[in-house]
């Protein structure tokens, strides 16, 4: 159960009442149905400060609480972010249909200064999309959005270079939304169905 300092207190009580009975009921059913599970929680909230606030159960936390783990944030292990990274790589590119790639040295030292507010999931993200963006051998800063972190000076890109990366990042914002019709895609984007897939195939997309 992912981030379940968030719950509601409301499901906060069903969850409590599942883990003291273990048993389920199917939506419309009325039959309770056994089941022996473990359960693993996580969260980036500090739950015994959110005991004492009144925001979470304290039976609940009791009941979750059998075994703790405790996972310093990413900004206290920059260690361990060149690693993750290259697990994101290969991990997101089975879903974006690219090859895995390796980072730059601008990317790793540009990953290395980031504090990283958002934590590991923030780092999945950029690595997603930097696979999506890349169009070398290797992420670069500038596809992870991290280009104004990069301590290694680069040459200034072209205009053409620009609109070259304002088109593949128009293809995939359109893509995001209307991934299951191409022919709303093209339309909103403004070309032709035929012009939308010469693009795609031009950015090496899909």
């Amino acid at each position: 159960l992912d981030e379940i300092g968030d719950l509601p207190m409301e499901l906060q009580a069903n969850l409590l009442r599942f883990l003291q009975e273990k048993q389920i009921e199917r939506v419309g059913g009325s039959q309770p149905i056994p089941v022996d599970v473990r359960v693993l929680a996580a969260t980036h909230v500090d739950l015994e400060a959110a005991v004492a606030k009144g925001t979470f159960r304290e039976d609940l936390y009791y009941r979750l609480n059998v075994l703790q783990v405790v996972t310093a944030p990413l900004r206290e292990r920059h260690g361990d972010v060149a690693m993750l990274a290259n697990h994101f790589s290969r991990f997101y590119s089975q879903e974006t249909g690219r090859r895995p790639r390796s980072f730059s040295e601008g990317a790793l030292v540009a990953m290395g200064q980031h504090p990283w507010p958002g934590n590991v999931r923030e780092l999945a993200n950029r690595v997603r999309r930097g696979l999506v963006l890349a169009e070398g051998r290797q992420i670069e800063a500038v596809d992870l959005g991290l280009e104004g972190e990069q301590a290694i000076s680069s040459p200034m890109a072209t205009l053409e270079d620009y609109k070259h990366r304002a088109e593949r990042q128009a293809l995939c914002d359109v893509l995001n939304r209307h991934s299951d019709n191409l022919s709303v895609a093209a339309r909103v984007l403004g070309v032709s169905r035929p012009t939308f897939y010469r693009l795609l195939h031009k950015h090496q997309i899909r």
